[in-house]
């Protein structure tokens, strides 16, 4: 019997369910698995968060799309709908390596334009989807305890309302972990993550009042600032570094972020007048992260929970969509649900870990090329980590 290293204690309420896949985490990677594998299998997904929190807004990779058409996503939705979701982006224009300006756009693109979300929209209009395709949602239900006992994994989950607590035990054949960056579920069997830097990203988000919407890079000394227009005319603008070479008080508020902010003539030069419409966000974590183990017996880590991007690389929500149909053309071709056995579930977490490593071998290799391609400030904490 293998058990998490969660406690747990007995509640009044109960539900208990059996499911051929539960999928914990509801964000992006967790949807797209869900709606690709509801056909074929009974599917549950749970999220701690009731409504999905507020996040940087990024882009989604022309490539991505191919992904969406095929699931049918936002195939029969209305051009206003659209527009609510996502802003197409022409391209990207930035100040790295030099002074000079560089832009690279996507007109010739055969997939279109890269997509600049909102979020926490995209992620409703998701969760909502797997809803209509016959998942199992459960929100507002955290990560409590998981048991493995005769190839079936006992998951339990509990709600954070006092009041009127709930206990939620799902009986599973597979487990996908797809919490992002914390990888509750495999943190908690005790898989141990690896931390490869530790950059941290700071944000705010105000009305756009500039007329050129494509999305802005700049690098600098202590690290390199982003800039997107996302739906509904709103911009973002974040600063990225590592945490533990800036001053914590300049991420704090508005006031400082705004005071690091005017450093940048072309940054600053995107805020408006008023500055009572802008909101800060705090800051995230965007390191370069990833499992020591990403499958095991009878479970998988999935997008962000397997192995983490640098927002640089723009491939994380694509990683994402990409690696949930992976997982189902996997689950499909290996039928560990309805045929399994010790063999076919060594053969299939091997072929999944093979796969994971291709992508992060090539993300690393594409990660030090962008990185190295900025020398100006080689005597620099920052730069001089990262081209070392």
């Amino acid at each position: 019997m293998f058990k998490s290293k969660l406690n747990i204690n007995s509640f009044n309420t109960h539900f208990v369910r059996k499911t051929d896949i539960l999928i914990i985490g509801g964000g992006i990677a967790g949807c797209i698995a869900a709606i690709s594998l509801a056909k074929d299998y009974n599917v549950t997904l749970i999220d701690k968060q009731i409504t999905p929190s507020d996040r940087i807004g990024e882009s989604l990779a022309p490539a991505a799309q191919r992904i969406l058409k095929k699931l049918d996503l936002l195939e029969n939705e209305s051009d206003e709908f659209k527009q609510t979701l996502f802003s197409n982006n022409l391209g990207m224009q930035s100040y790295w390596g030099s002074n000079q300006l560089h832009i690279v756009d996507h007109l010739k693109n055969p997939d279109g334009f890269s997509k600049s979300l909102d979020r926490a929209k995209f992620e409703t209009y998701l969760r909502k989807k797997a809803l209509d395709r016959g998942v199992l949602c459960l929100w507002g239900i955290r990560l409590f305890n998981s048991v493995y006992e005769e190839n079936i994994w006992r998951v339990t989950g509990k709600s954070d309302n006092l009041k009127n607590r709930t206990t939620h035990v799902i009986e599973a054949s597979f487990v996908i972990d797809a919490t992002g960056r914390q990888s509750h579920f495999a943190k908690s069997i005790g898989i141990k993550r690896i931390q490869y830097d530790k950059l941290i990203s700071c944000w705010i988000s105000m009305p756009n009042t500039n007329i050129n919407t494509m999305s802005t890079i700049i690098a600098e000394q202590q690290g390199w600032w982003y800039s997107a227009v996302l739906p509904n005319n709103t911009r973002i603008i974040s600063f990225q570094t590592d945490s533990d070479i800036i001053d914590k008080a300049i991420l704090k508020n508005s006031e400082s972020f705004l005071a690091l902010l005017k450093t940048n003539q072309i940054m600053s030069s995107l805020i408006p007048k008023n500055k009572k419409d802008i909101t800060f966000h705090g800051t995230v974590s965007a390191n370069s992260t990833r499992l020591e183990q990403v499958a095991g017996k009878q479970w998988i880590a999935l997008g962000d929970a397997a192995i983490s991007f640098d927002p640089l690389s723009s491939q994380g929500m694509f990683n994402a969509t990409a690696n949930a149909m992976q997982v189902k053309d996997l689950l499909t071709n290996f039928n560990i649900i309805n045929d399994f056995s010790l063999a076919k579930m060594e053969n299939f977490n091997n072929t999944y870990s093979n796969q994971i490593e291709h992508v992060w071998s090539h993300y690393l290799k594409h990660k030090n090329l962008f990185y190295k391609a900025e020398a100006r400030w080689k005597e620099s904490t920052f730069w001089k980590r990262r081209n070392s």
